[in-house]
């Protein structure tokens, strides 16, 4: 039987106490997942829609086969999950900067964990993604297909202020470099388009446009919005 709240993991992280916990939620009459950091929530099972379609968006925008994908934050896992249900994707690598959670996919703890970590093709790295973004490719490396990115907030909004300059032109044209010709870039946010930050996206990639994703909020009972942001690379000689 489970109780109304069950914490399975506690742990104290970098940027803060980080608790996974289980509980039952009346409005669905379903258990639900939750990841709090401090007093914090930071994502919960119950509201998966947009993380899922900033895979779907993302992908959508990537052409060819045998996609080489990377997930910057792994979180409950539903963004690269869905990634793994195309069939393009050839290879998926996730960085989190949290071995923790990690750990929790690799126990299983999670509803897509087996899905995720029992497909070979599959890597979990803990790693700071925005350091990696700073840094420049290893040598011959083809770059990625896609990058998709659900981390902070928004932009505008982050978890840890060092994560600032990637949402700068500078900041971009850093990742930028880890993009095959043509990549994609794909971000979630939980604020309206912004369209400060468009214009710095413009001023890096091509055919940049903001999507408003809606779905159902059933605590509410009214309708909820999230924004995914895709933009295409313009390769190695823009």
């Amino acid at each position: 039987m489970i109780t109304r709240f069950e914490e399975l993991d506690w742990q104290a992280t970098p940027i803060g106490e980080l608790t996974l916990r289980r509980r039952t939620e009346p409005a669905v009459g379903q258990e639900i997942y939750e990841v709090k950091l401090g007093d914090e929530y930071l994502m919960s099972s119950l509201f998966t829609v947009a993380e899922e379609e900033l895979s779907h968006l993302g992908l959508a925008a990537a052409s060819g086969a045998d996609l080489a994908v990377l997930v910057g934050g792994l979180g409950l896992g539903y963004t690269a999950v869905a990634a793994l249900r195309d069939q393009r994707v050839g290879a998926l690598t996730v960085i989190d900067r949290l071995g923790a959670v990690i750990g929790w996919h690799e126990r299983k703890l999670l509803p897509v964990s087996a899905e995720l970590v029992d497909d070979p093709r599959t890597s979990l790295v803990e790693d700071d993604f925005f350091a990696v973004m700073r840094s420049a490719p290893p040598a011959g490396s083809a770059g990625y297909s896609a990058i998709l990115l659900d981390v902070d907030h928004s932009p505008r909004h982050q978890l840890d202020p060092t994560h600032a300059d990637l949402y700068t032109a500078a900041g971009l044209r850093a990742l930028d470099r880890h993009l095959a010709d043509a990549g994609i870039f794909a971000l979630w946010s939980d604020d309206p388009p912004d369209e400060d930050f468009m214009v710095e996206l413009r001023s890096v990639f091509d055919d940049a446009s903001a999507h408003i994703v809606d779905f159902d909020n059933a605590v509410t009972g009214g309708t909820s919005s999230n924004t995914v942001y895709v933009a295409r690379s313009r390769g190695a000689n823009a």
